[in-house]
Formats: structure tokens, sequence, C-alpha cells
């Protein structure tokens, strides 16, 4: 079975990914699946750090939440090394080249 190579918790200023939208922000500081075994599970999840007006801007988490949630109006704006690897495939992020 393959190692999930971003199955290791970091920390916020470290994320795996971020996504954006407005003032909303999702850093992603793990994921529990590998990523081609994810588009067939609609309750896919990820441990995120969030933080947004609600949170007066502070950090919240990491705490986990649906893949779909993050990937529903949020546009990727980093992506690690790891993070482009394990997604370049996948029609529902968009990385650009």
């Amino acid at each position: 079975m393959a190692r999930n190579p971003l199955g290791k918790t970091r920390d916020v200023e470290n994320p795996y990914a971020t996504f954006t939208d407005g003032d909303f922000e999702y850093r992603i500081a793990k994921t529990y699946k590998l990523a081609k075994n994810e588009a067939a599970d609609k309750y896919a999840r990820w441990n995120v750090y969030a933080r947004s007006p609600f949170t007066y801007n502070s950090w919240e988490g990491p705490r986990d939440t649906p893949r779909a949630e993050v990937l529903g109006n949020m546009r990727l704006t980093y992506a690690s090394p790891e993070f482009i690897e394990a997604y370049r495939d996948d029609p529902k992020i968009r990385i650009a080249a």
C-alpha cells in the first residue's frame, strides 16, 4: 500500500496548500487519503487551519473539513511541491503550469 505524502500534520505557517475566497482562507495541514482515492469518496476530508472575519482573522484549527467544502468556491493560491505532485491530475484542483 502506498504511503500518503501529505499525511503528516504541518504547522499553519508551512501548509501543503492554501485556498482563499475573499477574506476566507484555508491552509491544508494534512490529508487523510491518497489524492487518487479521494475523487471516489464524497466524504473525503482534509485537516485545515481556517481564518475569516468570523474568527476575527485569527487561525482556528487544525480541524477536519470536507474536501468538497474547501474546493467549493475557494481558489488555490499556494501549493507546495508535494501538493502539486499529488494533485496535478485532479480536475477539481486547478494547478497553474
